[in-house]
């Protein structure tokens, strides 16, 4: 299976000048073709382990590892902690330590999520009312199947927004999230705002609940959303 540069670049998260200089200066096997790169992905996938960016495979790992966690977002937020009493100014530090932690990954590849954070307009803030929104890295990453965090931040007050909510209500209640591949993405932004639309994950973090029932309430949303397997027959 062969892949091209645009795709090599989005499974390690990088820019395309980086896999570029990785050829040159890393020995990134590839193949010259009519002024094109191209890559063997068996080859790629071994010298990426050699090098300890196994886990930041998003094309090169199988299809159906795309979500280690299995779609739960419990182990998600204990990696990405729960942080009270913030003010705005405190979010980019706190970014900044919640990247630090992304588990799954090596320091370079922090440092260049923690980059992409800090660039002019790179986190979307998506309000979903209430109160709450759903910020996220703007850029496509895909950093693995072993890769990923969510993270819940209470803010003092209402953080400033380029747009007012739709429903008026400042927001200070912020779940951000870092999914392991673009696809996956899509799973943690949908189960995020369907659990807090309503239920006991929006009721406990409104009232203001200890850590460990926000845990045991995400827990709980996860076991009512995890896909159902299928039954099988006995054997006759």
């Amino acid at each position: 299976m062969y892949l091209n540069l645009v795709q090599i670049a989005e499974s390690f998260g990088v820019s395309e000048k980086v896999i570029e200089d990785w050829i040159r200066a890393e020995g990134l096997p590839h193949i010259a073709e009519r002024g094109r790169l191209i890559f063997d992905r068996a080859q790629v996938v071994n010298w990426a382990a050699g090098r300890g960016l196994a886990s930041q495979a998003g094309f090169l790992a199988p299809a159906s590892s795309a979500f280690a966690t299995g779609g739960l977002l419990e182990p998600l937020l204990r990696a990405g902690g729960i942080w009270r009493d913030l003010s705005p100014a405190d979010l980019p530090a706190t970014l900044d330590s919640i990247v630090a932690a992304l588990p799954g990954t090596t320091p370079s590849v922090r440092q260049l999520v923690a980059q992409r954070l800090r660039a002019t307009g790179g986190v979307t803030i998506a309000p979903i009312g209430g109160g709450f929104a759903l910020p996220h890295p703007s850029a496509r990453i895909a950093l693995g199947r072993d890769a990923g965090t969510v993270a819940l931040l209470l803010l003092r007050e209402g953080l400033v927004l380029p747009e007012p909510p739709p429903d008026g209500v400042p927001v200070n209640r912020l779940f951000f999230f870092i999914a392991p591949s673009p696809r996956a993405h899509l799973d943690v932004l949908g189960r995020l705002s369907r659990s807090l639309s309503r239920g006991l994950l929006r009721e406990a973090v409104v009232r203001g609940a200890g850590d460990d029932e926000i845990f045991r309430a995400v827990a709980s949303t996860d076991a009512t959303s995890a896909p159902v397997p299928p039954s099988r027959e006995p054997a006759p």
